[in-house]
């Protein structure tokens, strides 16, 4: 079942572009028409890269890594903001902070230090400090909430990046391309997509616009989620069985060993000795009969090649 189809696409106005003027001929393949000097975007290649798109994000969210979506216009941020909570994926509406991938291990002291205040407030020194002290800290806890409250989980590189606005977000972008970080991004006929690896051809200016994509991208992603908690239970299930069985056979161990030393020495169960296959005398065994389907199916081959391997090789003179 597709995640979108054109109707959806068409209604949430996907398809609109930028001015002619403001093209970018690198999006030349992902433009239907121009009207009235407007590009219009083919929406059954948007409706395919969406496709795409949702698939690969579906296999990153499966095997355990995170997508960090960066979307800091107005129109983006609260719809990514509501969307990407919902699936507990790390996003940034804020100011882009220069080096977040580049320089991670800064970007990670500033959010430990938003954790040691939270400590602080927990464990009652804060109330030690002065009120000027106090009104200090607390703007620094606010400023960093701000900025970096959504990505406080994300310990570790993300596994790739979601751009709304390639131009805008241009920043993001050559920092996830310095280290090689996948890209998926919705690209508007003015912006420039030979650096993104996951293009999406769409209206990235429309709250709607927006709006509809997400929801395929974040509906993809917890279906990953929802499949990985499945095999993680199951897994935890097969472990707890294979736990029992070995708790259980515990009790049988002496037995075992007992056996075992037996078969060695050639006794049997009762521990009595019995004759090795050497000494016992040589019995023949007729070699048991074919079943009646299996041989008329044997025939049947066997009637059906030998024609073919009678027949005469053709002469290349005739």
């Amino acid at each position: 079942m597709a995640r979108t189809n054109f109707e959806q696409l068409l209604e949430a106005g996907v398809h609109f572009g930028h001015l002619r003027r403001k093209w970018n001929p690198k999006m030349a393949p992902y433009i239907f028409m121009e009207k009235n000097g407007i590009h219009i975007i083919d929406l059954h290649k948007t409706v395919q890269m969406i496709e795409v798109a949702a698939a690969a994000a579906k296999q990153m969210a499966k095997s355990g890594r995170r997508i960090l979506f960066v979307a800091t216009k107005k129109q983006a941020k609260d719809v990514v903001a509501e969307k990407v909570a919902a699936i507990n994926m790390p996003y940034v509406t804020e100011r882009w902070p220069g080096g977040m991938l580049t320089n991670f291990p800064t970007i990670r002291k500033a959010v430990k230090k938003m954790s040691s205040i939270d400590k602080m407030t927990q464990d009652g020194t804060f109330d030690n400090f002065s009120k000027r002290e106090k009104l200090q800290i607390s703007r620094q806890r606010a400023k960093l909430e701000k900025n970096l409250g959504s990505i406080a989980d994300l310990t570790r590189l993300p596994a790739a990046l979601f751009v709304v606005d390639v131009q805008k977000e241009a920043n993001a972008v050559r920092e996830a391309n310095r280290l090689s970080i996948p890209v998926f991004a919705m690209v508007d006929t003015c912006c420039d997509p030979s650096m993104i690896d996951y293009v999406i051809p769409a209206n990235d200016d429309a709250t709607k616009s927006i709006e509809v994509v997400l929801e395929a991208v974040c509906a993809a992603i917890a279906e990953g989620l929802a499949e990985r908690k499945l095999e993680k239970d199951k897994e935890g299930e097969d472990g707890a069985e294979d736990g029992a069985v070995a708790s259980g056979s515990g009790r049988g161990t002496g037995r075992q060993r007992i056996k075992k030393m037996n078969r060695e020495e050639g006794r049997n169960a009762d521990g009595d000795f019995v004759m090795s296959s050497s000494e016992e005398p040589a019995q023949t065994e007729a070699a048991p009969a074919v079943e009646a389907p299996a041989a008329e199916a044997i025939e049947a081959a066997v009637e059906v090649a030998a024609p073919a391997a009678e027949a005469p090789a053709a002469d290349p003179a005739e």
